[in-house]
């Protein structure tokens, strides 16, 4: 089982990401602010419903790496540890498009729904964070793996989602403030880069 310190530094982690604009973020105070809050939530609970699909396929991956080989369970930490790495040093240089929706045709709260569940499941990015994220809070020598990443990608989601209705609410707010502030988002990658690739040494450099 996850210890408790072990989860408080994840959850603080998740915070950090799912409180700064990200694309998930930005996707959904786009459709809130073209269609309306209720689209906007139908949004951020599709993503919800794709990053469950993401995290059931992590554990289901991640287990049997761990239970297999711990020669297997250490390639793909290093391997993570690269890809964080990889994400944090394109997040810094990558140059952030403002773009809100403006001019997107309102569609429908279920519609909305659907959509955002297809892209948050096709996204081959999200599945290889959640394969390098995860297991770095994961004790094999406490044993239940599969309980470990369950919980840890539940709280993942949920604070993800709770990210996303704070930010559909806001979305008018949010859409005026980042269109008089585009500096933000330059900042935020910038921010998010940092911490990934701290995330990715420290992976490489644990001792398990």
């Amino acid at each position: 089982m996850v210890d408790l310190t072990t989860l408080a530094a994840f959850g603080l982690i998740v915070l950090g990401f799912v409180f700064i604009p990200g694309p998930a973020t930005l996707f959904t105070v786009a459709r809130a602010t073209s269609s309306g809050t209720r689209v906007g939530l139908a949004t951020g609970a599709g993503i919800a419903a794709g990053d469950l699909v993401h995290t059931a396929m992590a554990i289901v991956g991640l287990s049997a790496i761990i239970a297999t080989s711990a020669l297997l369970f250490s390639i793909v930490k290093y391997a993570g540890a690269a890809y964080l790495v990889y994400l944090g040093v394109r997040a810094i240089l990558q140059r952030t498009p403002v773009d809100l929706g403006a001019g997107a045709q309102a569609i429908t709260a279920g519609r909305a729904f659907r959509q955002a569940i297809l892209v948050e499941v096709l996204n081959p990015k999200t599945a290889l964070f959640f394969l390098a994220f995860l297991p770095q809070f994961v004790d094999p020598a406490a044993g239940a793996v599969a309980l470990q990443l369950s919980l840890l990608g539940i709280v993942f989601v949920g604070l993800g989602l709770v990210s996303t209705v704070a930010f559909a609410v806001g979305a008018g707010g949010i859409g005026r403030f980042v269109r008089r502030h585009p500096a933000v988002l330059r900042w935020q990658g910038k921010a998010v880069g940092t911490l990934y690739c701290a995330l990715g040494v420290r992976l490489a450099l644990a001792d398990r």
